[in-house]
């Protein structure tokens, strides 16, 4: 193919994927602009609640997220992903609304529940929406970039909504989750106003090499189907790279406060974490070019084992500089994987299959917080951190026999 060929083959596909990406680029700086989430702890703590209470609530959350996945999953192919997606907006909104009104723990219990089963809705439902679109308009091609756009705009949002959450915490803690809840609300207008809805029936399955499409009558079937070795080891590995870097960031304040950082200091630090994160992921086209998912996936992991251990160090300008530089990496490597993964799953139960692997990622997550917090507790923050860099370093490891050998991560129905 000439250059002149290439040329013309992306702009044909970014002329079709245009019309899909707009609304989307839209609803993630609204669906991210959630001010309460770089103060929420504060929050908490002003409503009378202790440091273990709040570790609680944070751990149910991402544990009630993890056992709703697979019955949201399945409602998203049968009802339709946009409709999910509501759904689960719309329930976040009204836990949102509740924290503000509320100051007893029974009650923020069931709110983070709440919470936890909106995110399950959400989650898998948005790529499976953007992909199906994508498949529908032969532009699947340009995912990679689309969605490390997508990601950058709601990460640098999420940034940004954390700047403004501490300022509008100065006029009333209402405002800060009310502002939260009603930009939910106007995504989901955006949503439902720009984006067509995709029920699993709807969606365009890929063909096999036989050119015939599988139709599996059940996830369950589909799921085994497509379960190789090599993917059921990219799913668990890139689920624990997050239950590294999740923690990582919330935990980083405790570790910045220890080693003598200001609250301003630490508020402006994870700020800065999150651009960071939300402007690395542009490279992700790039490095799925020159690299491609299988050498990206240790680069991360390593990357967050060195943050991991710099952290242990008790130097706050070191772990400040470790946090900023390398906090961003593994956002690329969640772009391939979520790439890769959407290959590999058959259009007709995306949203199921993808949300079986979110639930084994928000376990892993749930866990990962618990782990931890028990080292911090033990060993003293820093030297916790360092500890826990054992768990990307144990996921490379798991990792090495796929990047060796060359598995085949995905089977036979190539797009």
């Amino acid at each position: 193919m000439t250059t002149t060929e290439a040329r013309g083959g992306s702009a044909a596909v970014g002329d079709a994927a245009r019309g899909v990406t707009g609304p989307f680029y839209g609803y993630a700086v609204l669906a991210n602009s959630l001010f309460q989430r770089g103060v929420f702890v504060l929050y908490l703590q002003q409503r009378g609640f202790s440091a273990g209470q709040v570790a609680v609530l944070q751990t149910l959350i991402y544990l009630v997220s993890g056992l709703a996945e697979l019955p949201t999953g399945v409602i998203a192919d049968r009802i339709g992903r946009r409709a999910s997606i509501v759904i689960g907006q719309v329930l976040i909104a009204v836990c949102l609304l509740g924290q503000a009104a509320s100051s007893q723990y029974w009650v923020f219990v069931a709110l983070f529940i709440g919470h936890g089963v909106g995110m399950a809705c959400v989650s898998g439902s948005d790529t499976a929406l953007l992909y199906d679109l994508l498949v529908r308009r032969g532009a699947t091609a340009g995912y990679v970039r689309i969605r490390s756009r997508f990601t950058m705009l709601g990460t640098v949002t999420s940034g940004v909504a954390i700047v403004l959450g501490g300022q509008l915490q100065r006029l009333s803690w209402t405002i800060v989750y009310v502002g939260s809840a009603a930009c939910l609300v106007l995504a989901v207008l955006v949503l439902m106003a720009r984006v067509p809805e995709i029920r699993g029936a709807d969606a365009v399955d890929e063909l096999g090499r036989t050119g015939k499409a599988h139709v599996d009558t059940t996830a369950w079937r589909a799921l085994l189907r497509v379960a190789t070795p090599a993917l059921v080891t990219l799913a668990l590995v890139s689920g624990l790279m997050h239950a590294t870097l999740t923690p990582y960031i919330i935990f980083t304040q405790q570790v910045l406060s220890d080693q003598g950082a200001s609250t301003a200091l630490v508020s402006v630090v994870i700020a800065g974490g999150f651009l960071a994160g939300g402007l690395v992921p542009l490279l992700s086209d790039r490095a799925d070019r020159r690299l491609g998912y299988r050498v990206v996936v240790p680069v991360s992991l390593l990357a967050l084992a060195a943050a991991l251990g710099l952290s242990g160090l008790g130097l706050v300008w070191v772990t400040v500089t470790a946090f900023l530089v390398l906090v961003g990496v593994p956002e690329i490597t969640a772009v391939l994987v979520d790439n890769v993964l959407n290959e590999a799953v058959p259009s007709r139960h995306r949203a199921s299959l993808l949300s079986m692997i979110a639930f084994v990622e928000s376990v892993l997550i749930g866990t990962g917080y618990l782990a931890l917090g028990t080292l911090m507790d033990g060993l003293g923050s820093g030297e916790g951190m360092a500890a826990y860099a054992v768990v990307p370093l144990l996921a490379c490891l798991l990792w090495l026999p796929v990047l060796l050998r060359g598995a085949p991560v995905t089977t036979d129905a190539e797009h």
